[in-house]
Formats: structure tokens, C-alpha cells, sequence
């Protein structure tokens, strides 16, 4: 089972990564980012609970004590991060968010050395480094000499960072109680009540007026959103939490591709490089079964 775990895991990370080319076509019809982050949290929630009202009831059900669990993985991962991510994107760049946001493999390695008592091996801590390298040559930072930096850009991105790690470290305690389906589940309840007062839910309606964007927006919720999760949420069930966070950070690397071969986004040396080394770095993690 730990095989597949491996394997659930990078799928997941694959499927994160098609995230920007949704967006994109979202984007397109006129959705803001908060918009679209609201629409995978209002949708995720809207059809799992639809699937479950029908299949098995009996995984709606949790404990009013344990919301704590879902207002982690809900509200302090999945919608904090996704807000950082996208102002530190407007306070900065893509390059340097992108950067910043991957930066959550050396949050979720400290707090799981704390919580969990995982060790801190060379071996690990030379994957988040040559992962970490990686991510910034895949980024193009080092080609834009005109980025715009600010220390509040900065804080943000080491926020989206912090936020994405959190997921991680809460979905681990939850996963004890309950099903991955569930624990998805309820992250997106828990997102979707904090977005609410944010989010202009009735431009989103007014927005979903085509065919198209309707198309989007729903392989969004399913193919960028839910299978993820539920993907990722049940790998940790088998595998350590810094070991995933580090193997789902090809994720930056799958999204690469889909700019280069569908949007026609620029390939440098340092970008195949990057991808070589975030790659290797996954090799390098995984264990002899």
C-alpha cells in the first residue's frame, strides 16, 4: 500500500498542476482570483456532499469537537494560503510567489520533526534543498532582472508557504478519525464559510452564464480540486507528511509544461535544469520497497 501511496501522491501533485490553466480560461470570462478559489471551494463541497448524501451517509458525520481539524486544513491551509499566493503574485510576481509558496516543504519538515517525531535525515534535507534550488531555476527568476519586490510581497508568499504546509500537518491528525473523502470534504465547507463574506457570489453567477466557463469551472472543482485532495489526503495515511509535501512539490513542474506546450511560455536552460533536479529530488526521497 505504501507504493500506491507514492503513487497517489504525485498524481495529485500532477492534477495541482493543471490549477493555472484553469485559471487561466477563468480568468478569461472575467473571475478575480478569490473567485476562483471560492468556486473550488463552494464546488468541491457542493458535489462531494451530493456524492455522499447518496453513497454512504455515514461519512458526513463528525464530531463538533474535531472542527478544529477542519478549520486547519479549511480555512488556515486552503483558503489562507490561496489569498497569499495570489497577493504576494500582485506584490511581487509569479516567480517570486511561485518560489515562496514552495517553500512548504521546510514548514511541513519542522513542524512534523515537532509533532510527529519524524527525523530529520541528510537525506530528506538534501531533497528540500535540491527541490527548493529547483523551484527557482523552473521559476525564471533568475532571467527577470525588473522584478518587483516589497517586504510585504515577501511575507505574503512565506504566508502562502506556511498556509500549505498547514494542510499537511492538520489532514495527518485528522486522517486518524476520519476518511479522506470527509477530511476533503469539510476543508471546503470550512473554506467556503470563511470566503463568503470575501468573495462577490453573485458576480459568480452572473459570470457562469456560458457554456464554456461553466466547462471550466466544473473540471476546475473536479480535476484541480477534488481528486486532488482526496488523492493526496489518502497518501498521507501511508506515507510520512514531509516525505508528500516534498514528492507533491512537482506539482510547480507539471505546470511549467502546461505553459510551455499549451501557452507557448518561453523554455531556458535553467527551467530544464530545475525540472531535472525537482525530479531527482523525488527519486532521491523515495525508500526501497
Amino acid at each position: 500500500m505504501k507504493r500506491q501511496a507514492y503513487f497517489f501522491i504525485v498524481i495529485s501533485a500532477i492534477l495541482w498542476g493543471t490549477l493555472g490553466f484553469f485559471s487561466k480560461k477563468l480568468t478569461s470570462f472575467g473571475f478575480n482570483a478569490i473567485q476562483i478559489v471560492s468556486i473550488r471551494a463552494f464546488g468541491g463541497a457542493l458535489v462531494l456532499a451530493i456524492f455522499l448524501i447518496f453513497k454512504n451517509r455515514e461519512l458526513l458525520k463528525i464530531k463538533i469537537s474535531d472542527s478544529f481539524y477542519f478549520i486547519g486544513t479549511g480555512i488556515l491551509s486552503f483558503a489562507f494560503f490561496n489569498i497569499c499566493y495570489f497577493e504576494a503574485i500582485n506584490k511581487t510576481s509569479i516567480s517570486v510567489a511561485a518560489i515562496l509558496l514552495y517553500t512548504s516543504p521546510t514548514f511541513v519538515m519542522i513542524f512534523s520533526s515537532i509533532l510527529f517525531k519524524e527525523n530529520i535525515t541528510k537525506k530528506k534535507m538534501f531533497s528540500i534543498l535540491l527541490t527548493f534550488i529547483g523551484c527557482i531555476f523552473v521559476s525564471g527568476i533568475f532571467r527577470n532582472s525588473s522584478e518587483n519586490f516589497s517586504l510585504l510581497g515577501i511575507l505574503l508568499g512565506l504566508g502562502s508557504g506556511f498556509g500549505y504546509a498547514l494542510y499537511s500537518i492538520f489532514a495527518r491528525y485528522a486522517i486518524k478519525k476520519y476518511a479522506p473523502i470527509t477530511i476533503t470534504l469539510y476543508t471546503f465547507i470550512f473554506a467556503s464559510i470563511f470566503l463568503i463574506p470575501i468573495a462577490n457570489i453573485k458576480k459568480i453567477f452572473v459570470l457562469l452564464t456560458s457554456t464554456n466557463s461553466i466547462y471550466y469551472a466544473v473540471a476546475l472543482v473536479l480535476l484541480a480540486t477534488i481528486v486532488p485532495f482526496i488523492l493526496y489526503t489518502k497518501g498521507l495515511s501511508y506515507i510520512e507528511t514531509s516525505k508528500a509535501a516534498i514528492i507533491a512539490t512537482v506539482e510547480p513542474v507539471v505546470a511549467m509544461i502546461i505553459g510551455i506546450t499549451i501557452f507557448n511560455e518561453p523554455i531556458t536552460v535553467l527551467k530544464t535544469i530545475g525540472i531535472i533536479m525537482v525530479i531527482l529530488a523525488t527519486v532521491i526521497l523515495r525508500e526501497k520497497f
